[in-house]
Order: C-alpha cells, then structure tokens, then sequence
C-alpha cells in the first residue's frame, strides 16, 4: 500500500531533508507534494531522482493526502494544522506550536511509541525540539535500567537549528574575518564565527532561555514526569550536528560498563567510546546518519549512582525531518492509518 504525503515547508532546511529521508528509507510513497508559502511557488526541489515544484499552501487541496509533514514555523503551523487535519490528512508536526497540548502526542518513536495512539483527538502529532530528541534516545534505556533522578545538560547546538539564514551568517561571518571585515551580527545576537553564544530562543522570567525550558518539559511529557532536569543551551559555530554534554542521576546503582552493554543494544543509539585519542564522535561525523552516537560514558564520582555521557546526532535528521518520517513509519507499522480514498 502507498500513501500520499505533503511536504510543507519544502524549500527550508528541514523541509528538503524530508524529501532526503523519504527517498532513502523508500517510504511508500505514491505521490510527494512539496507545498510552500505563495512566495515560492514554482520554486523546485529534489525529491531522489525527482524534480517537484512547490505549490501554494494557501490553495493545495490537502484531502488528497494521508501524510503532511509539517515544517514550516510555529505561526504557520496554528493556523493551518487544524485545517489539514479537518480533511482527513494526518498532520505530523516539527514546530513548538503542538508540543505541550495535552491531546496532542509528543513521540519520539524508540522512546513512547504506545503514547501514538491517541493521536486521532485533534488529528495532529508533534515532533520535539532537536535537543531533546537525540536526549531522550540515549536517555529511555537507562531510564529503564535504573530510574533517573535528575539530570544536567548542557547543549552545544549547531546554527543550521536556527535556519539556513543562520547558516549564511555563520559562513559570511567566517570569510569576512579572514579578510578583515568586521561581523555584523543579524539572526544572531553576537558574531558566532569564532564564538559561542550562550542564548538560544527567548529569555523567560527566571532567567532561563525557552529552549531550555522545552527540554525540561518535553522529556516530562516524553519519558517521565517525574525526572528532574536542568539545561544549558549554547549554539556553536557548527553548521550541523548538536551534541549534549550529559551528567545522570540514578535512583538505582549502574555502571559505566553496564550503561554501555544497555546503550549498545537500544534501538536508534550507536556506541562510539574508546578511552583513546579519536575514540568519540563528533558532529562532523554524525552528517548525514541517522543514529543518535553515545561516547564518554563514565561513573561520576561527586554523586551516589551517577553518569556522564557525550551525546551527538544530526539535528536536522534525528532532530526534525527523520524523526517526523520514523512517525509517519509508525502509524502505518502499527495499522493505524488506512491509506485513503
């Protein structure tokens, strides 16, 4: 059976590594329309060996579709999920706009996928921030193993999480020091060639930045309520791949050889972790896979059962447009979808 999926969004930086990913992991795919707002309308993408024009989201008949996979802003998606999901069209959301409604679920596949089935309340199902999805991952099986306490993160987050303007800066920003010309800052609130920027999304009354805040209370409503978490989201002059230094809490005892056999054999986690010069990864090398990469894993010794890991994925892949596709995979593997009429 073969579906039809919109691709809204498609000209943005997570909307073509959809289209990537849908050809890669051969989705069954009858039709892929790549729809975009009236501006680029025309515009062309790749969909494998495919060039598709980008029609208009004002005027696309979204009935004709099972699957929208939605990537388009917060504001575009209030607007227009409700509307697609009305026609029947199952709406899988990357934005913040539907990630803290209670009717809405917020999945990440290896992690709650049972969490899936009510998704047919509003016809809508959200996809976490970046951060959060490769933590989550790497956290679930130890979660499972020993019960988390707390934990401790501090993100070191590329600026392609930021959009492809913020990768345009990060580059003109890079050339133009070599050549003397003084960074302006424009998508950023400092230089960020050469630099780190501890500041992503808005600042909130207690001080912290919304990033952070949706890392505390998406891996609640992802995992478990119960564990206490506190962040520190940094972007870095990196144009893809986010990683996590991440510091666990058990109630229960667990080693750093014990967390490595468990890590070794959780679904979408690869173990990169040799005590050796090299022997971690790093987000160079997480480009392009879709494996959220565990390395550093080591007893700490300030607390009773604790952990330190280094966490790295690719955020546009496991952090969007993959795991918005693993969704979509996951409601036709489990029979809850019916291709349409």
């Amino acid at each position: 059976m073969s579906y039809n999926v919109a691709v809204v969004g498609a000209t943005g930086n997570v909307g073509r590594e959809m289209m990537n990913i849908l050809d890669e992991r051969e989705f069954p795919v009858k039709e892929v329309f790549a729809i975009a707002s009236r501006r680029s309308v025309g515009m062309e993408v790749s969909f494998g060996d495919k060039t598709l024009k980008c029609q208009d989201l004002a005027t696309f008949d979204f009935s004709r579709c099972d699957f929208a996979l939605l990537s388009a802003g917060g504001d575009v998606s209030k607007e227009w999920a409700p509307k697609i999901a009305k026609t029947g069209c199952v709406v899988i959301d990357n934005s913040s706009a539907w990630r803290y409604d209670m009717d809405v679920p917020l999945i990440v596949p290896e992690v709650n996928a049972d969490a899936v089935a009510g998704f047919r309340k509003k016809n809508i199902i959200a996809n976490p921030n970046c951060s959060t999805a490769q933590l989550v991952v790497a956290l679930k099986p130890l979660h499972d193993a020993a019960t988390i306490k707390r934990v401790v993160v501090d993100t070191y987050q590329s600026v392609s999480g930021a959009g492809k303007e913020a990768m345009d800066e990060l580059w003109n920003q890079t050339k133009g020091i070599y050549v003397t010309d003084a960074p302006t800052p424009e998508v950023f609130t400092k230089q960020i060639a050469f630099n780190v920027i501890p500041h992503i999304d808005v600042f909130l009354d207690d001080g912290f930045t919304k990033e952070e805040w949706k890392m505390v209370a998406e891996t609640k409503k992802i995992l478990d309520p119960k564990i206490k978490l506190v962040a520190t989201c940094v972007r870095v002059p990196v144009f893809v791949g986010h990683s996590e230094a991440v510091n666990i809490e058990f109630e229960n005892p667990i080693s750093a050889q014990e967390a490595r056999e468990i890590l070794r054999e959780a679904p979408g986690v690869l173990v990169i972790d040799k005590r050796e010069d090299g022997g971690y990864i790093t987000p160079v090398e997480c480009v392009g896979d879709f494996a959220t990469y565990v390395s550093r894993i080591r007893e700490d010794p300030t607390v009773e059962n604790g952990l330190s890991l280094w966490v790295v994925s690719d955020n546009l892949r496991k952090g969007a447009a993959l795991n918005t596709v693993q969704i979509a995979e996951l409601l036709i593997n489990r029979g809850l979808i019916e291709k349409r009429a």
